[in-house]
């Protein structure tokens, strides 16, 4: 039993991180704090003034630890990898679903290359961006190399220089070939240097030379190569034309600002990099219910420069924060040099963060009807089902089918869906072992009790936070079993329940005599459905991912057992010289129409066995 008054006595007046639990153990909240002691003691005092949202987490607390640090600043890093460890439900979370692109050009190597990037490395690299398009981000790099001719391979240089041909791109005059000593390491680092300033939207010295290049290949009469430069003038024209806002100071900052309603905000970007605007981004904030503008900035600042590979020399922002000491004292290390945090408040600079949080209004207002739309289809959906079954929840959805062709290689699939969505992370394949025959129903049988069962077996030998991280799939029992099928499969699901001791509601989801979904049946009983709803929409979606999911596998096992039935057969070949064979050949075909000259140039394959091989093919012709 855990006793507040007592655990809150024991609390230290120096700086940490608080961790609050609930009644299942779950990580609820987690904070920083200078003084441990002030901080947690606030939280339990009828007296300190609380947002809804902190009042309703408050009344979920079973128990709280802390971690003591020996400043702020360590507190601060050690809150934000807690944060993104467990995402606790009441903490305000970037919504990071999705990765951004940079380049990246890798100093660290003899002769650098520049690089598509989705992740930093500890490395010597730099890194440009981030970019919100992948497109554009390649474009950009293909365009580098062209007007550099810096090279694009992986040869360890200059290790491996002279050992290989130089590529296509050194003959098309897209590479100085550094691989051939064609270029010296000095003269390829000036290029590199002028591609960092291309990226950092230098164009001015780009667009002169190749219009001096345009004229002197016009002049010659070269029209060929003049069109090529003038190619490159346009390619580079419509690059410096994206750069619309520029600052007379040519520093490095992001501009930041938000937008937002009763239940979502949205956080704008501006990334402006030596004076000019070289790309915007927007970010949704979740759990932003009953926060302040204030409150959610500094939530986003922390977690965004927490992960991202560049950090400006300055961060200006709409409001001002709590902790600008302490996030510039650890943005500072991060950079490597003074970051600074300011909150303009007339000229440019103001304009500028007003700018950023006009777009995020649009954002907001243009994605909120999106946003219902996919809540419609994924959530709302999950709601209509559950009403229509009078069920309390089913974030969870489980389904099955199996696939088979007159009972050769019976194979079954799991498909998980999770508040309508589907989670393939989660999806498992079962290949039949105890079935001969086409018996779906005998099939179905082992497939659920191997599922059920392995997930109870770990459920057993591991703690609940090993299960969550290593064995999500199995152990993580779904709130509504979903089985192709009617009555008999939905009675074998019912009978493997019951013999594992487990109580899961489970529907059918029958199809008509078209092979089209039809209804639900549950409890004995056929349920019809509004073919015009999302909820049929969302189980005609999980019933054909469960088919497709089975089908493939069967596919896959089909032809693999096809590739040995035929090759196999061959005296001499085993599976190192069957995978040579169709690794040269592509198909069966095409094995089947080479002759002996062609199958021993395979050089796995001697002479006699591509007799062997010839032979086996052309056995009827022969004789």
């Amino acid at each position: 039993m855990f006793h507040f008054e007592e655990e809150l006595k024991k609390l230290p007046a120096r700086p940490g991180v608080y961790i609050m639990h609930d009644a299942d153990d779950a990580i609820i909240y987690v904070g920083k704090a200078i003084s441990l002691r002030n901080r947690v003691r606030s939280y339990f005092r009828e007296s300190t003034n609380k947002s809804p949202k902190i009042e309703k987490m408050v009344t979920k607390i079973a128990r709280f630890e802390y971690i003591v640090t020996d400043s702020e600043l360590e507190a601060l890093v050690l809150e934000n990898n807690l944060i993104k460890e467990h995402s606790p439900k009441y903490n305000t979370m970037l919504k990071d679903d999705k990765t951004y692109p940079y380049i990246k050009v890798t100093l660290g190597e003899e002769y650098p290359r520049v690089l598509f990037s989705r992740q930093m490395k500890k490395d010597r690299s730099k890194y440009f961006g981030p970019f919100k398009s992948a497109f554009a981000v390649k474009d950009t790099i293909e365009l580098i190399n062209k007007l550099y001719k810096l090279r694009t391979c992986n040869r360890s240089l200059p290790r491996d220089a002279g050992l290989e041909r130089p590529c296509l791109n050194h003959h098309i005059g897209q590479c100085s070939a550094p691989c051939q000593g064609t270029v010296s390491r000095g003269e390829y680092r000036k290029a590199v240097e002028g591609a960092m300033d291309f990226l950092n939207g230098n164009f001015a010295p780009v667009l002169a030379d190749l219009q001096q290049k345009m004229e002197a290949a016009s002049e010659r009469m070269d029209f060929e190569e003049a069109i090529r430069y003038r190619d490159l003038y346009n390619s580079v024209t419509q690059v410096a034309q994206k750069q619309k806002i520029t600052d007379s100071d040519g520093e490095d900052k992001d501009v930041i600002a938000l937008a937002r309603d009763e239940d979502d905000a949205v956080v704008q970007v501006f990334f402006v990099r030596d004076g000019k605007l070289i790309g915007r981004e927007h970010f949704i904030m979740t759990g932003a219910s009953d926060c302040s503008k204030a409150q959610i900035l500094l939530d986003f600042v922390k977690q965004f420069y927490a992960g991202t590979p560049f950090v400006p020399k300055e961060l200006m922002l709409q409001e001002e924060i709590e902790d600008i000491p302490v996030l510039e004292q650890w943005l500072t290390a991060r950079r490597g040099s003074r970051v600074y945090i300011r909150v303009p408040r007339k000229g440019a600079k103001e304009k500028l963060v007003e700018l950023a949080a006009t777009n995020a209004a649009l954002v907001l207002s243009k994605d909120r009807e999106r946003i219902k739309r996919e809540e419609g289809r994924t959530i709302g959906a999950v709601k209509e089902i559950c009403a229509l079954l009078s069920l309390p929840s089913a974030d969870r959805m489980e389904a099955f089918d199996i696939s088979n062709i007159s009972g050769f290689e019976n194979v079954g699939s799991m498909v998980v869906y999770e508040k309508g969505k589907p989670k393939r992370s989660d999806y498992r394949k079962f290949k039949i072992k105890t079935v001969a025959g086409p018996d779906d129903y005998a099939c179905m049988r082992e497939v659920l009790i191997r599922r059920f069962t392995h997930g109870m077996e770990e459920e057993k030998e591991l703690s609940k936070k090993q299960m969550d991280r290593e064995f999500g799939s199995f152990t993580r029992f779904p709130d509504l079993l979903l089985m192709d099928g009617g009555k008999g499969q939905v009675n074998i699901a019912l009978e493997v329940l019951e013999e594992l001791h487990l109580s899961i509601p489970v529907c059918g989801m029958v199809k008509d005599d078209n092979h089209r979904t039809r209804g639900l049946y549950y409890r004995n009983e056929e349920i019809e459905i509004d073919t015009r709803s999302e909820g049929f929409k969302l189980i005609t979606r999980i019933q054909d991912e469960a088919h497709r999911f089975a089908i493939e596998y069967h596919r896959s096992l089909r032809s693999k057992d096809q590739v040995r039935s035929v090759l196999d057969g061959i005296p001499g070949v085993g599976p190192a010289r069957r995978k040579a064979l169709m690794r040269h050949f592509k198909s069966i075909e095409e094995i089947r129409k080479a002759d002996v000259q062609e199958l021993a140039r395979v050089p796995e394959i001697p002479a006699h066995i591509a007799e062997e091989i010839y032979s086996f093919f052309h056995r009827d012709v022969l004789e």
